[in-house]
């Protein structure tokens, strides 16, 4: 993990407006990264640094999105910060009053991304940002690549064995009732091409963690086509896992809504 000085120091190149090789390469791409928050301070400065650092080495342009709803621990003002570190052209912080569900967090941040492909992915530091595969939607033009922890050498660490039976069975049911095409649902992980994400925003009534499969489901309706990468799932560094009893029963209605109607 990065020290103290090292993130002083990348800012601090980032304000001087020092850049790679590779970045001043760059193509014509553009990456939106939308990250939701809801009680993230200590998490949110190492992403980005990690996101900042992951793109200016790889040359794509991006950007980052941060929508936050209304955390009661700051979260906002450590945004704000970031934002005249790197600048407001890379940290976007487009927050909403109170938590209004992860499916209209990613419809709230689209509506300000640029880029012509979207990153959605955790913000609590549980996905490695080797796993951005620019490449790999290159590799097959997919309109989604999505990382998967059931596949290859994908996997989860730093679960109990309660979470990794839920997240085990929660599959299961999935891949039994929806039969997606894909092995992993339920991740969280995923590039889309702009305006695939608006077609299925479009077409997708869920709200919360039922959104990620929903999402999947109507790509396939749609033909979209779906790649995978393998992804090591690392539990959170800093705070705590918003999953919960009333996140369970959601998704199970969800579940059952989508066997029912798709």
């Amino acid at each position: 993990m990065a020290s103290h000085s090292d993130l002083s120091s990348s800012a601090g190149s980032q304000r001087r407006g020092g850049k790679s090789p590779a970045a001043r390469a760059a193509g014509a791409d553009k990456y939106s990264v939308l990250l939701p928050t809801y009680n993230e301070r200590e998490n949110l400065p190492l992403i980005v640094w990690l996101l900042v650092k992951s793109f200016e080495e790889s040359g794509n342009n991006y950007e980052i999105i941060v929508i936050d709803d209304g955390s009661p621990d700051g979260t906002q003002e450590v945004a704000q910060q970031l934002e005249k570190i790197y600048g407001p052209d890379k940290i976007l912080l487009r927050p909403r009053a109170k938590k209004l569900g992860l499916g209209t967090a990613y419809i709230h941040g689209m509506q300000h991304a640029t880029g012509n492909f979207i990153v959605i992915m955790d913000a609590d530091l549980s996905h490695h940002l080797m796993y951005i595969s620019c490449r790999k939607q290159k590799e097959g033009n997919f309109d989604i690549v999505s990382g998967t922890r059931y596949k290859g050498n994908g996997g989860v660490y730093g679960w109990d064995l309660k979470r990794k039976i839920i997240s085990r069975g929660a599959n299961f049911l999935t891949q039994i009732l929806l039969r997606p095409g894909v092995s992993d649902l339920t991740g969280s992980f995923r590039l889309y091409r702009k305006e695939v994400l608006q077609k299925l925003m479009e077409k997708c009534v869920s709200k919360g963690y039922v959104f990620q499969m929903e999402m999947i489901v109507r790509a396939r309706q749609l033909n979209f086509t779906i790649g995978e990468v393998p992804i090591s799932f690392v539990d959170r560094v800093y705070g705590e896992s918003k999953l919960g009893g009333n996140e369970i029963v959601s998704f199970l209605k969800g579940l059952l809504t989508l066997f029912a109607t798709t």
